[in-house]
């Protein structure tokens, strides 16, 4: 069996790390359905957060 040069092993460890993403998150999803909504409402609140924090401060520089 031969060994997978250094960049082919990277890919295919971003490979499982992305399936294994993908698995738990659909996972969680159908599992706890209520906590899955709970965190892409935190998720998405931070964003808006983000951008109006982000406003504020382009405003208060001219």
């Amino acid at each position: 069996m031969e060994w997978a040069s250094g960049t082919e092993a990277t890919v295919q460890v971003k490979k499982v790390l992305t399936y294994g993403g993908i698995a738990f998150v659909a996972y969680y999803l159908f599992a706890r359905p209520a906590d899955a909504a709970d965190a892409v409402r935190g998720a998405f609140d931070t964003v808006v957060n983000a951008a109006d924090s982000l406003a504020q401060f382009v405003n208060n520089l001219s």
